[in-house]
């Protein structure tokens, strides 16, 4: 039977769509990575050690803001063709501007030192290497990521892609060993006032929230889709903006997919336990005997490493990002990372040869700590630029979304603040 002439114009128009669409698969995953970098383990593991599943729906609420946070960034560079930086410094004071450069470099170090921690934890537990040399050894990844970058952005692109599908394919392996409890998983998904009640889980919920939207995200994720063809004409422009964020939704689908299962592994495998298991290296310790497999905390670790490497490669980027969308200078990628990651290699170094390995965690908190003071200084600046129809023009965000923005700027704002106090 033959096919009539409206059937295969339809089906060759959802092919065009299709091929469209994959031309802007990317950057949503170099994104994702700073939603499972090992910052985000040691909130997901006591979680899931001290309360069970009972805090999934908090994982859930903070996946769907970052997915609306990333929304605003896609929307913001095809709108107005600047990324967040350059679009921070064409509206506020030069006084603001540096303010806010500052601010975010700040929150780069200390994203890095997180990466850098997790790292030579990772090495430690797979190969031995005592935390001090692990520490080195990972800072000089910087060479191989100057060699990458002179690749293009494809192939840092793909190398992303390859880890994140690791670290997931690790989780996925655990979580079957694990054998979760599948009727109180799915109960876990459902907000309770238990979070408002029980000791430690309202503090342990904004940690979770804290922890997981990154404020080089945003500056990473709106200059790096402008990579793509968006068009000329605002119909062009628009169909960009939807696959842009499909892009970027898909990635953090699959983000959240292992920051729940992180949560979920710990539930089943820890919770019970007379004290919560926090501590990296004591979950990979208890792994093994817990569920039974030689392998289980050899995948855990590689699945740490993965993590570690994947997020130092996006904040390289992201430390360039903000350097010329501030202050307009153009400097050499490996100057860029060096400089970051020295100024991550100073404290990590000096708390492991002073105080040894086993304050090693405290400082990993501490990261946490840094990179939650500086949120509001990259989500309030975004939301309010994209409400703006001077500035946005056809595409400024509907009033929906902006208020759904602010209502979580808010959200992310407070439980930042609320996870340092109570960390102090």
């Amino acid at each position: 039977m033959r096919t009539d002439e409206p059937t295969q114009a339809r089906q060759a128009s959802r092919l065009g769509a299709f091929r469209r669409f994959l031309g802007f698969v990317g950057p949503g995953f170099l994104v994702s990575v700073g939603y499972m970098d090992p910052g985000n383990w040691a909130t997901d593991l006591a979680g899931g050690s001290q309360f069970g599943y009972a805090l999934l729906w908090v994982i859930l609420l903070s996946n769907l803001m970052a997915i609306l946070f990333q929304h605003l960034c896609v929307r913001l560079n095809v709108a107005t063709g600047l990324d967040l930086a350059q679009a921070c410094r064409a509206r506020y004071s030069p006084g603001v501007s540096k303010f806010l450069w500052v601010s975010a470099q700040i929150g780069i170090v200390a994203m890095d030192l997180a990466e850098l921690l997790g790292s030579a934890i990772a090495l430690q537990i797979l190969f031995g290497i005592p935390l001090f040399f692990g520490a080195i050894i990972t800072a000089l990844d910087v060479l191989v990521l100057l060699a990458l970058t002179r690749l293009g952005y494809r192939w840092l692109e793909a190398l992303v892609a390859v880890l994140v599908l690791t670290i997931a394919a690790c989780i996925g392996i655990e979580l079957l060993l694990a054998k979760p409890v599948i009727a109180e998983l799915v109960k876990g998904f459902v907000p309770t006032t238990a979070v408002l009640t029980r000791p430690g889980m309202l503090f342990v919920a904004l940690g979770i929230i804290g922890a997981t939207v990154m404020p080089h995200n945003l500056y990473l994720h709106s200059s790096i889709v402008g990579s793509r063809d968006f068009g000329a004409d605002e119909k062009s422009r628009r169909e960009a903006m939807r696959f842009a964020t499909y892009d970027s939704t898909l990635a953090l689908s699959l983000a959240f997919f292992v920051n729940a299962g992180l949560l979920v592994l710990s539930a089943a495998a820890f919770h019970g336990r007379p004290e919560a298991v926090t501590d990296i290296r004591e979950a990979h310790r208890l792994l093994d005997g817990v569920l039974g497999a030689a392998f289980a905390g050899t995948l855990f670790a590689v699945a740490l490493l993965a993590s570690g490497q994947n997020a130092t490669i996006t904040g390289t980027m992201a430390g360039q990002i903000v350097l010329e969308g501030f202050l307009k200078v153009k400097s050499p990628g490996w100057i860029v990372r060096a400089s970051t990651r020295v100024a991550a290699l100073i404290p990590a170094l000096l708390v492991i040869g002073l105080a040894g390995e086993s304050r090693v965690e405290n400082l990993l908190v501490w990261s946490q700590v840094i990179l939650s003071l500086q949120l509001g200084f990259a989500c309030w600046p975004l939301v309010r630029m994209t409400a703006d129809a001077s500035l946005m023009g056809a595409f400024v965000a509907p009033r929906w979304v902006s208020t759904l923005g602010w209502v979580a700027t808010a959200l992310v704002v407070g439980a930042s603040l609320w996870f340092v106090a109570g960390t102090f």
